[in-house]
């Protein structure tokens, strides 16, 4: 896979969208996120679509809801914007609580038909959820416990969340070295 000039036009408008934030609790620029999971999707084999919408996987969820979404379609395509909405677990500015939205995301990729899409929407969330155990293992190094404290969940509730992505990615797509990367990944959360 070659990139092209619309990956860079995704990450000006990632940076638009996402350049001034930081990570909650850890004060780390917003981007990294955003790169690091734009990185593990372009070295499962990703494709330049799939890496668009790494870059762009919260715009919509913590940017500008519907708008921001239909901005995406606009300017990259369906398949982008399909992956994105996919992986989005609200478009409202007051957000419902969380358990509420994590089951809501859990139940849409349960559901799920096995089609080429379904493929890369999971390969995206995948990354994101793996970048995410890792950030909050990092934070659990500097910080211990509190780590926790950041977010809207208790340790049980992203316990819990993570496992039951595992047996959803399992389930859906077996062994593939990504789940594996994955799993692993939830695994060490449990350690922490």
């Amino acid at each position: 896979m070659k990139l092209s000039e619309r990956f860079g036009k995704a990450f000006d408008l990632a940076f638009e969208l996402h350049g001034g934030g930081e990570r909650k609790g850890s004060g780390v620029p917003y981007m990294g996120h955003l790169l690091g999971v734009t990185a593990i999707v372009i070295d499962d084999g990703g494709s330049e679509d799939e890496a668009i919408a790494a870059l762009l996987h919260d715009g919509p969820e913590d940017e500008g809801g519907k708008e921001t979404l239909e901005r995406i379609r606009k300017e990259f395509g369906d398949e982008v914007a399909g992956i994105v909405e996919a992986l989005s677990d609200t478009f409202e500015a007051v957000k419902p609580p969380w358990k509420e939205r994590k089951q809501v995301y859990l139940d849409k990729l349960r559901d799920k038909p096995d089609t080429e899409l379904t493929g890369k929407i999971l390969r995206v969330s995948m990354a994101d959820k793996i970048h995410n155990a890792r950030a909050v293992k990092f934070d659990w190094q500097r910080e211990g416990e509190k780590v926790f404290n950041h977010f809207n969940a208790s340790k049980e509730e992203t316990l819990w969340y993570y496992r039951t992505l595992g047996e959803i990615y399992q389930e859906k797509l077996g062994d593939t070295p990504l789940v594996k990367t994955y799993l692993q990944a939830e695994a060490e959360l449990r350690e922490l």
